[in-house]
C-alpha cells in the first residue's frame, strides 16, 4: 500500500468511490472535523462482522470519548482508523475514513503516522530494555535531523516533566503509570494533529490515574486533539467535550459530555450511580445491565 495519502475524489468517499454520508450526530464544533467516520464496518477473518456502520466525528483541538463495555468495538474502531486491524486478520469492509480532509482508507499505518495520527495501544507497550530516552527517541524517528528529534525531545520533557527524571531509567522497571506516560511521550514525539488512544487508565493507581489525565489535559490545551476509549466513564467525560456509547459494534447513544454525564442511562449503566447520585450495589448494577440494552 502508498504511504502517500491523496486528497479523496470530488463526491468519493474512500478508495472504492462510494459517496461518503455526513457524519452521524449534529455538533456543529464537527462542520469541519479533523476525523470523520461514515458508516464504517469492520470483518474479521472475512466471517465477523465486528462494527456495523459506525459513524463520529473528532473536531480539531476537540477531545471525543468513545464508550462502551467490553466487546463493544471501541478498540476495534480505533485500530481501523489507524490501519492496524490490517496487521489482526481484519479489514474495513465498507464506509469512509476521512483524516484532514483526505481518505486514510486502506493506508498502511505509518503512512497514516506520517499524516499526523497516532494510535496509542492498550497494554502500555513499551520497549522494555531499552531506557526511557531510547523509547521516545524510537518514537520520533521520522525527523530529519537531529537537532529536530532533540527540540521534540525537549518539547516531550516539558510537557511531561516526570520523563525528564526518569530519562536513564530501563522502561521494563517503571510502574505502570510511569509506563503509560512513557507510550504518550513517544506518541508525540510523532508530533500528531490526533491521538487516538486506549484504556489510558486500565490497571493504575488513582494517583497516577489523575497524573495522566493532567498530562491529558495539558496535552489538549496545547491543541492536540484526542479519541480516548475508555472504560472510566468519570474521568473520560471530564475530560472530552463530547461521546459517543458503543454496544455490539454500533454507536447506540451520543451528546455533549455534560448531556451524557446527566443521562440516567449512562449513569446507571456506565458510573454504577443511582438517580439521586449514591453509588449503587454492584448486585443492582447487574441487575439493571440484565434488562436494559440500548437497541431494545
Amino acid at each position: 500500500m502508498s504511504d502517500s495519502l491523496e486528497s479523496p475524489r470530488a463526491g468519493s468517499g474512500h478508495a472504492d468511490g462510494e459517496p461518503l454520508p455526513p457524519p452521524h450526530g449534529g455538533h456543529d464544533s464537527h462542520a469541519d472535523p479533523l476525523l470523520a467516520l461514515a458508516n464504517v464496518e469492520v470483518l474479521y477473518a472475512e466471517v465477523i462482522l465486528a462494527l456495523k456502520g459506525v459513524s463520529l466525528s473528532v473536531p480539531r483541538a476537540g477531545c471525543v470519548a468513545l464508550l462502551g463495555a467490553n466487546g463493544a468495538g471501541k478498540s476495534t474502531t480505533l485500530k481501523a482508523i489507524s490501519g492496524i486491524i490490517d496487521a489482526e486478520d481484519g479489514r474495513v469492509s465498507a464506509g469512509g475514513i476521512i483524516f484532514d480532509g483526505r481518505s486514510i482508507r486502506g493506508h498502511d499505518t505509518a503512512g497514516v503516522v506520517r499524516a499526523g495520527l497516532v494510535h496509542v495501544m492498550e497494554g502500555r507497550r513499551v520497549l522494555p530494555h531499552m531506557t526511557v530516552a531510547q523509547n521516545l527517541i524510537i518514537g520520533g524517528h521520522m525527523f530529519p535531523s537531529t537537532v529536530a528529534m532533540r527540540r521534540a525531545l525537549d518539547a516531550v520533557y516539558q510537557a511531561i516533566p516526570r520523563l525528564s527524571e526518569l530519562r536513564t531509567r530501563t522502561a521494563g522497571y517503571l510502574s505502570g503509570g510511569e509506563q503509560q506516560l512513557l507510550v504518550i511521550g513517544r506518541a508525540i514525539m510523532a508530533e500528531p494533529k490526533l491521538m487516538l488512544i486506549d484504556e489510558p487508565s486500565l490497571g493504575l493507581a488513582p494517583r497516577m490515574v489523575e497524573e495522566v489525565f493532567a498530562v491529558l489535559h495539558r496535552l489538549r490545551e496545547q491543541g492536540l486533539a484526542l479519541l480516548i476509549v475508555e472504560q472510566n466513564t468519570r474521568v473520560a467525560l471530564a475530560l472530552a467535550d463530547y461521546g459517543y456509547v458503543m454496544e455490539g459494534g454500533r454507536i447506540v447513544l451520543e451528546g455533549q459530555a455534560d448531556e451524557l454525564r446527566a443521562n440516567e442511562d449512562v449513569r446507571e449503566f456506565y458510573l454504577g450511580l443511582d438517580r439521586e447520585g449514591g453509588r449503587k450495589s454492584f448486585r443492582d448494577i447487574k441487575h439493571y445491565r440484565r434488562r436494559k440494552r440500548w437497541l431494545g
